[in-house]
């Protein structure tokens, strides 16, 4: 079949298809958010209304609407339990803009579909926030305002192109209008902000920990926060962004530890800090969870917009709510800590505490390193270093991939596969140090980042994930210890991260030019920051701050209030003054046929305002007779109005134009 050119379409055909390519594209950039079935009805409704568009078929009566609706109905229904709330309202949403399509008729039909496809658009920030997001509804939205602004023309065949020109000067004027209205009307997190349902919509640390979990988010490159420190960085080694303290251990999983202790006997925190500070900024990526994530050890609440922080007993920071959308923090560390009791509390008990049945090699290895080093709190350093020098040593290997660990894990570890990642080897110390009487636990977070050469910023990604341990030590408190260093060295502190295996193709684009891929990288990485910081993160606080910089001492709301109705008031009143300045201008057409109505009444024919052309002409036969200007003055006037009305006008209105300039007027007085 030949291919089918727009241009030789029927105009109705064409626009008809436009404005299906339009909403086509509006229904794709939602595939990743709606059931798989959604996708498959909107493409095979978009695909049907298409081959009945190119047919000329008539559209299906409203059985077959009615009965779609109602099978979208209780797939919605089977699919969410439920036909309310965000993921049942935008799968709905999203079906009947694909369903409207099939009684698009009149003009009438064709506005709803425009403003139901808009508000389609928003839906789209539900999910995401993104710099790509955002590109792709600016190209649906000068679409739509095509496919609309072609709407308001019905007369003739307007090209695309020049639809879309008028489209991009309509948006480039209400541009100014979006930026006054971002910068200055109020933020209010109930409005601006909605809160996530789906708490496992996105890989990230978790409130528990089974072996094998962070395997997962090593083949996760994605972003977790990005950091922009006030002064020197500390060294990568000492990068570790504290998350939940994982105490319980059932056998199998590592979770919080929730300890029925009263108050009074609760393990202290007692954390002290020395030296100098780290002063840093957080813009961390949604996680779904109320955590905050400073370098270890923060003791200043840090600066969160909308919402408050505090630190809990493991010197983990935490929020009133979800961290469901992007968000900015400052905060401030210090790398030299200490925290936790100095002396033997009850509450250290949790600490050691193994489930039976399990690991009871791992038990024989403490008893034998007990035996070899001594009993009591005094050798409890010496039985840490001797761990870490068996797994210096003893032929322990960092691996992604070191298959299914079964009951025992420890055993497994320590004897058998002596490979593993970092929650391997954190779980297996830890139970080792239990079986010795060393209270310890997991602590999870993120270790080390990569500085970003283009803007500055750290960043630090999913496959960053870690797992190290805390030992109590007498009169030292609790100690980290990362056992994953004595095993691999270069995955702390370092670039050196695991990948999964590549494909071919991008092994060969890599192998190829791996520093063009990597400036790439880092240079949509800074773009894509300076829109979280500048757009996504603009909170109420800069708005004061851009106050301040307009010369307001100390602003309020009221303040931005005044100045919003002030620019409000000033654009409206520019507003005005082009709209009584475009009234005086018209058309290029009646300006011409004004002017001539002004040339002949200095020549003494006083026609009306309103006079058409074919009339003015017959008043210029009469009053100037049978003389050559007459008659070229009376031809002009006839073609200026078939160049308005005419199917096909003689000529174009700068030809129009040229030849009134060469008409031979006579001079006032002159006779005829």
């Amino acid at each position: 079949m030949a291919a089918i050119s727009l241009s030789s379409l029927p105009r109705d055909t064409r626009d008809t298809l436009f404005l299906l390519a339009v909403i086509a594209w509006v229904v794709a950039m939602q595939v990743g958010n709606i059931p798989w079935w959604c996708s498959a009805l909107a493409a095979a409704v978009l695909a049907w209304r298409t081959t009945l568009t190119l047919r000329g078929l008539p559209l299906p009566g409203w059985i077959w609407r009615v009965g779609l609706l109602a099978l979208t109905l209780g797939a919605t229904w089977m699919t969410h339990s439920t036909l309310l709330g965000r993921d049942a309202g935008v799968t709905l949403i999203v079906v009947l803009l694909a369903l409207k399509t099939l009684e698009l008729r009149a003009r009438r039909d064709a506005f709803v579909v425009f403003f139901l496809a808009f508000f389609t658009l928003l839906t789209h920030f539900f999910y995401s926030q993104s710099l790509l997001t955002a590109a792709g509804i600016l190209i649906a939205l000068m679409g739509l305002l095509t496919a609309l602004v072609n709407a308001h023309m019905p007369v003739g065949r307007p090209p695309l192109a020049q639809v879309a020109r008028i489209a991009a000067g309509m948006a480039a004027l209400g541009a100014p209008i979006m930026l006054v209205l971002f910068l200055l009307f109020p933020r209010m997190a109930p409005l601006w902000g909605m809160p996530g349902q789906d708490e496992t919509g996105r890989s990230g640390l978790s409130s528990s920990m089974r072996v094998g979990q962070f395997a997962d988010l090593v083949l996760d490159d994605s972003i977790a926060l990005r950091i922009r420190f006030d002064e020197a960085p500390p060294p990568q080694a000492q990068m570790y962004f504290r998350g939940p303290v994982l105490s319980d251990f059932n056998g199998i999983e590592w979770r919080a530890l929730r300890s029925g202790f009263p108050p009074s006997m609760a393990l202290p925190t007692d954390l002290s800090v020395s030296g100098p500070p780290v002063r840093y900024e957080v813009t961390m990526e949604p996680n779904r969870r109320p955590w905050l994530f400073v370098l270890e050890a923060a003791t200043q609440i840090p600066e969160v917009p909308g919402t408050r922080a505090r630190m809990n007993s493991d010197l983990q920071w935490l929020t009133m709510r979800p961290m469901d959308t992007l968000v900015r923090y400052r905060a401030e560390s210090y790398v030299n800590f200490r925290h936790g009791p100095l002396t033997p509390v009850l509450a250290l008990q949790d600490h050691i505490e193994l489930p039976g049945g399990y690991n009871p090699r791992t038990l024989a290895l403490a008893l034998a390193l007990r035996r070899e080093h001594g009993s009591g709190p005094r050798s409890n350093a010496a039985l840490v270093d001797a761990v870490m020098e068996r797994l210096r040593t003893g032929g322990y290997t960092y691996t992604l991939d070191p298959g299914v660990y079964g009951q025992h894990t420890a055993d497994e570890f320590w004897f058998d596969r002596r490979e593993g990642f970092c929650e391997h080897i954190a779980s297996s110390f830890v139970i080792l140090m239990r079986a010795l009487d060393i209270p310890a636990r997991i602590v999870t977070g993120y270790q080390g980042g990569e500085l970003n050469a283009v803007d500055g910023y750290w960043t630090v990604r999913q496959q960053d994930a870690h797992a190290w341990a805390e030992v109590w030590l007498q009169g030292r408190g609790w100690v980290r210890v990362d056992p994953t260093s004595a095993v691999s060295p270069g995955r702390i502190g370092s670039f050196e991260r695991l990948r999964p295996p590549e494909g071919a193709i991008a092994g060969a684009i890599l192998n190829l030019s791996p520093t063009l891929t990597a400036q790439l990288r880092a240079a949509w990485e800074a773009v894509n920051n300076r829109w979280n910081q500048w757009v996504l993160n603009y909170t109420q606080g800069k708005q004061l701050d851009l106050l301040k910089n307009l010369g307001f001492s100390s602003p309020s709301w009221t303040d931005l209030a005044y100045v919003l109705i002030g620019v409000v008031v000033l654009v409206s009143l520019v507003g005005a003054g082009w709209t009584l300045w475009e009234r005086q201008q018209h058309d290029p057409w009646l300006r011409l046929l004004q002017r001539s109505r002004q040339r002949l009444r200095r020549l003494g024919l006083d026609s009306g305002d309103h006079t058409p052309p074919r009339e003015l002409a017959q008043q210029v036969e009469r009053h100037f007779g049978d003389t050559a200007f007459a008659h070229s003055l009376r031809l002009w006037l006839l073609r200026l109005e078939a160049q308005r009305y005419s199917r096909q006008p003689a000529g174009t209105l700068a030809t129009l134009q040229r030849e009134f300039r060469q008409l031979a007027w006579p001079q006032k007085g002159s006779p005829r």
